[in-house]
């Protein structure tokens, strides 16, 4: 009896054993549908998108298939003529990519990705150099649309609960920036084509619906306007000890030059032979860990921004799938539910590119 009772006890416990093999806080690899626990960093029960706490790969793992099928029309509009068809998001796409003329070129960037992993979970720094071993500052940061974005990372509080203090000043740069932006080809082409889908009556209504969807403050957590969209997505935060959001090539390497970014590994890197490129990446961020990330690389503030909104605002919250360069690339985006600006409109919770 002794002995049978050992037996189940090893048998549960090597259960437990191996499904920590499978499951990692940070991810919903394992956990999908699992019960609410708010001890948890980030969650992946039916009821996270609404509440805004997804795992950043729950779509993957646990999200249902969301590829339209023929005409895959965009059901918010009631004619076809302005409905947005997976083929548009894909010519429009392919053009924005074809546009980037302030991309970085190749003697501009040099990577060391050093450590692939598929243990993303481990928070072993395996990578032992930087991410970056050369950034060439002078001719991609002197161009206007970087030099605006980077006016812009030192306005904001990382930390979650901290409530941003924005200034005459920095409400001015944001200003700076879009209309910086919206002077280049990317940007001038996607007011175009949501001009021509019948979204915007002029560039000066998209401009101000860029800035409060991106720009408008929000709360995740008690204290009154303590994120941002932008914020999120550019710059990145933390809350419980996790990384959330930093999606941005730029914020990185300043980060990292500056000794608060210490990469640890990649587990995708996209097939693109020129920039932009895509990485999947494992990196800690002031002692933060961020588990599942990715990032553009040697992309042009304008473009990643441009497709990120041609997203969010094409296919809201859900997988908008494009094409680039020839290749397929899938961007998740996630609305704000819990406040909103204008008439109902929703700032965005977040934008990244989905990794395999």
């Amino acid at each position: 009896m002794k002995a049978r009772i050992f037996l189940l006890l090893l048998g549960a416990a090597c259960s437990l054993a191996s499904n920590s093999l499978y499951t990692t806080p940070d991810s919903c690899k394992g956990r999908c549908n699992e019960k609410y626990n708010r001890q948890d960093v980030c969650h992946c029960n039916t009821k996270c998108e609404k509440y805004q706490n997804c795992c950043e790969d729950y779509h993957i793992h646990c999200g249902q298939d969301t590829k339209e099928t023929e005409p895959a029309l965009d059901r918010g509009f009631s004619t076809s003529e302005d409905a947005i068809s997976q083929e548009d998001l894909q010519e429009v796409s392919e053009q924005l990519y074809q546009s980037d003329s302030n991309k970085a070129e190749e003697s501009d960037i040099s990577l060391n990705k050093q450590a692939l992993t598929s243990q993303t979970q481990s928070k072993e720094d395996q990578s032992p150099k930087p991410l970056f071993s050369f950034v060439n500052e002078e001719t991609l940061f002197s161009k206007p649309t970087y030099a605006r974005f980077i006016k812009l990372l030192d306005n904001y509080h990382k930390m979650v609960g901290k409530g941003e203090e924005v200034s005459t000043e920095q409400l001015q740069e944001q200003d700076d920036f879009l209309g910086e932006i919206m002077k280049t080809e990317v940007m001038k082409k996607l007011y175009g084509f949501f001009h021509g889908k019948n979204r915007y009556s002029t560039e000066a209504e998209f401009i101000a619906d860029l800035k409060e969807m991106w720009f408008g403050l929000y709360s995740r957590s008690n204290d009154e306007g303590d994120s941002s969209g932008f914020e999120h997505v550019f710059l990145g935060e933390i809350k419980k000890g996790k990384v959330s959001g930093f999606h941005n090539w730029i914020s990185f390497y300043l980060q990292e030059k500056k000794g608060l970014v210490n990469y640890f590994s990649h587990n995708y890197d996209g097939p693109w032979t020129s920039y932009p490129d895509m990485l999947g990446l494992q990196f800690s961020w002031d002692g933060s860990y961020k588990e599942v990330g990715s990032a553009f690389i040697g992309s042009s503030p304008e473009f990643e921004f441009g497709l990120y909104s041609l997203c969010y605002i094409a296919r809201p919250g859900k997988v908008c799938h494009l094409k680039l360069g020839g290749y397929n690339l899938d961007i998740q985006t996630y609305t704000w539910d819990k406040t909103t600006y204008g008439n109902g409109k929703k700032y965005i919770a977040t934008a990244y590119v989905a990794t395999p």
